[in-house]
């Protein structure tokens, strides 16, 4: 019976149904540490880790860092002068992606190729075809379980989109990568920040519904037919708004950031839409009232705790937005990635420097 249990406790504790810390109460206190990373000018955008100990993490420079120790070293694998390097995601310790910005947004960038893979753990990186593109700023790798001639195997679709500044295009691939199809969105959708699908056929996009960031409005967009229609489940009445990142702790409650880019001092309170039903609806909630505020990356370990990364300041909640604490992780933090193990809880957070967080039950 004890070990029944003890299995039962590990199987809620992966699907986020349990809570983090000794006797099942959830730590109030996460410390960040700053890892040893090579010097970078500005925000690095995104970081991805396959297991606790093997990830990368990629920025504008066109580099592409790997470390096999938990970040307490990094290689360089890539240096593409020109290629700005906005999102990264693996499949495995062998196989990824990474996405390159575009054109005609920041300066200095050159290369037209929208999106690499690599198949031998990022030691080498191919341009992959893909319909036209202008540019990428997330990837999503959806992985369902499934029975495959009586043995459990993984179901991977693949989601790509972008870009800040517009235009807002996804793409899609239900063969590991093989090949990548474009998903058509409503012309309201002016650029796509983040994506995420809870299954094959469920899935949001943060958005914004205008280039013009003077006209834009924060956006999410919801599909339940895998792509093929689009529902505006959240707009924001504020101009100068887009949204960011997106978490979602479990399938019915998500967060997702939401930028100000108004010049107007006396528009200074910052706001996290959330949904407590899938998606479907979203509330705003206060995030500070600070018009210095720029939100940036979004993480949680479940409906109740979490992180929002930002510009100077950080913040935690452990009630599910009702209050926010200020946190050193680090400054302009872009991503926030969470992974959990039966004994741990580990966190990389990406912005100008990368830290990590660390949690033993």
């Amino acid at each position: 019976m004890k070990t029944g249990l003890t299995l039962l406790f590990v199987v809620l504790l992966f699907v986020g149904i349990v809570p983090f810390g000794h006797g099942g109460q959830e730590p109030t206190v996460f410390l960040w540490e700053k890892l040893p990373t090579e010097p970078y000018r500005g925000k690095q955008d995104d970081i991805y880790f396959v297991t606790p100990e093997i990830g990368w993490y990629v920025n504008g420079a066109g580099r592409i860092y790997k470390t096999t120790d938990g970040g307490t070293t990094w290689k360089k694998q890539s240096d593409k002068p020109g290629t700005y390097f906005r999102c990264i995601g693996f499949i495995d310790e062998k196989h990824g992606f990474a996405g390159n910005i575009g054109l005609d947004y920041f300066p200095g960038v050159t290369d037209t190729t929208a999106l690499y893979e690599t198949t031998d753990g990022g030691e080498t990186w191919n341009p992959v075809q893909t319909p036209p593109i202008t540019g990428l700023c997330a990837i999503d790798i959806l992985r369902e379980p499934f029975i495959n001639a009586g043995n459990l195997d993984e179901k991977v679709t693949l989601f790509a989109g972008g870009r800040v500044g517009g235009p807002g295009e996804l793409l899609r691939s239900d063969d590991r990568g093989k090949t990548w199809q474009k998903v058509m969105l409503p012309a309201e959708c002016g650029m796509i920040l983040d994506v995420r699908f809870l299954n094959r056929q469920t899935g949001i996009v943060c958005a914004a519904t205008d280039p013009d960031v003077r006209k834009s409005r924060a956006l999410i967009l919801k599909t339940t037919d895998g792509g093929k229609t689009w529902k505006s489940v959240y707009q924001s009445q504020r101009p100068f708004e887009l949204t960011w990142k997106c978490a979602f702790p479990t399938e019915k409650t998500g967060y997702v950031t939401i930028q100000s880019y108004n010049p107007d001092k006396t528009v200074s309170k910052r706001y996290i839409a959330k949904t407590t039903d899938g998606g479907d609806t979203w509330t705003e909630i206060l995030l500070t009232d600070d018009f210095t505020c720029r939100e940036f990356g979004v993480a949680f370990l479940n409906e109740n705790t979490g992180w929002v990364g930002g510009m100077q300041t950080s913040y935690q909640t452990t009630d599910g937005g009702k209050t926010w604490t200020p946190v050193k992780m680090g400054t302009a933090v872009n991503k926030i990635r969470i992974l959990k193990t039966p004994t741990e809880v580990i966190g990389y957070a990406i912005g100008i420097d990368v830290y990590k967080m660390k949690f033993s039950q």
